[in-house]
């Protein structure tokens, strides 16, 4: 095991030869791919999940998905598959409770509701996130 900093976070970690640095991860909502020519839709983005933050839940106001309740409804259509950024594929129970069962030792930050980047704190372990993520 080899200790040093992670470039991108500058935090002291014990890395072992086979560790990424994972800060977070992203989830997409996918159309499934088309039985006959194989394309599928653009993926949405639904979010990001990080180690002492609430969930930041994309939301997207022009499209008619500005909290939870929208999401969960199109998390129930048939023809849409829940991935996270390292292809792990996740369930509609999975991925709600990703988002609203959270916790740690120290407490959840929360985004501060500026309404440029963050529109609203969610009533339960999520904030309401718009614009680019990064």
């Amino acid at each position: 095991m080899i200790v040093k900093a992670c470039t991108p976070c500058m935090v002291l970690q014990a890395f072992s030869v086979s560790h990424r640095c994972k800060m977070g991860t992203n989830f997409y909502l996918y159309s499934k791919p088309c039985k006959c020519c194989g394309r599928s839709d653009e993926p949405l983005h639904i979010g990001k999940s990080s180690a002492g933050w609430a969930f930041a839940l994309h939301v997207y106001p022009e499209k008619g998905i500005n909290n939870l309740e929208d999401w969960k409804q199109i998390f129930k259509n048939a023809d849409k598959i829940i991935v996270s950024e390292y292809g792990d594929e996740k369930t509609y129970d999975e991925m709600i409770d990703k988002i609203t069962n959270r916790s740690h030792p120290r407490g959840l930050n929360r985004s501060y509701v500026d309404g440029r980047h963050c529109i609203g704190n969610g009533e339960g372990t999520y904030d309401y996130i718009i614009g680019e993520f990064f």
